[in-house]
């Protein structure tokens, strides 16, 4: 719920969310890290709510679903498209591909931009353990794609059901795949989406064939280059599948629906 007792005394959640942004404006305005997520969609409308200065941006990964990047054209045009210097499937044949201990993507292709400002994030404690001591508001120091940022997390202590009843409230527009069961809505075939990731492969093909011609790119470069851990692979295909944690010749397309338990 938005509104929560504490030590005998009630919350209000969006109140205090909105104290927040307008205590720590900065004179030039925030940056408004936004991915047209639930979350950056909730800070976007509190941001708004509070009449303070910003600038929204959308650092472009190269491989959101479709849907989500027109979502953002659509309704938030407002919202600076920030490109990468290289897309993402390009700098993979490079890096390597990402795993839940290996996320090098996040650093290059969410967390740019905001150099020296102070930026507002909807990140939340409650979305995993790793998030669970986010302060609610911070400098940055030590990470080096993150030095000189002041970092504000308004509803940092909000739960999922908080952000779903702030949206349905105040009839705030969000992507349309969240009507059809997702849960998360980001990179496709990320390492943290776990299963979905069978369910994105069959819903966009196309993207997962130009992941399979890069990962046979990865593949034959390290390959070329000597390295032999690529030796348990027979080809970059094989090494994509395993990576999607499914066997090619086991994958039956009629196996996962997009609204399967």
């Amino acid at each position: 719920m938005l509104k929560e007792i504490e030590l005998f005394k009630t919350i209000d959640k969006v109140k205090l969310a909105i104290k927040r942004i307008k205590d720590f404006e900065p004179k030039e305005g925030y940056y408004l890290a936004f991915s047209g997520g639930k979350d950056s969609i909730c800070i976007k409308a509190l941001a708004d709510m509070a009449g303070i200065k910003y600038d929204a941006h959308y650092n472009v990964t190269t491989i959101d679903p479709p849907e989500l990047v027109r979502f953002i054209r659509d309704r938030h045009p407002d919202v600076v498209f920030d490109m990468p210097g290289k897309p993402f499937l390009k700098r993979l044949i490079v890096k390597g591909f990402p795993q839940r201990h290996r996320r090098w993507c996040c650093a290059e292709y969410k967390e740019n931009g905001g150099e020296g400002r102070t930026v507002i994030t909807g990140v939340r404690r409650a979305e995993s353990s790793n998030r669970k001591h986010t302060p609610i508001f911070r400098h940055c120091f030590q990470n080096r794609r993150q030095a000189g940022k002041t970092i504000l997390n308004p509803i940092v202590d909000w739960t999922e059901q908080d952000a779903w009843k702030f949206i349905k409230k105040n009839n705030l527009p969000y992507c349309s795949l969240y009507d059809e069961g997702w849960k998360r809505i980001g990179c496709l075939f990320c390492p943290m989406a776990g299963k979905h990731r069978l369910i994105e492969v069959q819903r966009y093909p196309k993207y997962a064939g130009l992941f399979i011609k890069a990962f046979q790119e990865l593949y034959l470069h390290r390959k070329a280059t000597g390295k032999t851990s690529v030796n348990r692979w027979g080809d970059g295909e094989e090494m994509f599948w395993w990576w999607i944690n499914e066997n090619k010749e086991s994958y039956n397309e009629n196996q996962y629906h997009l609204f399967g338990d």
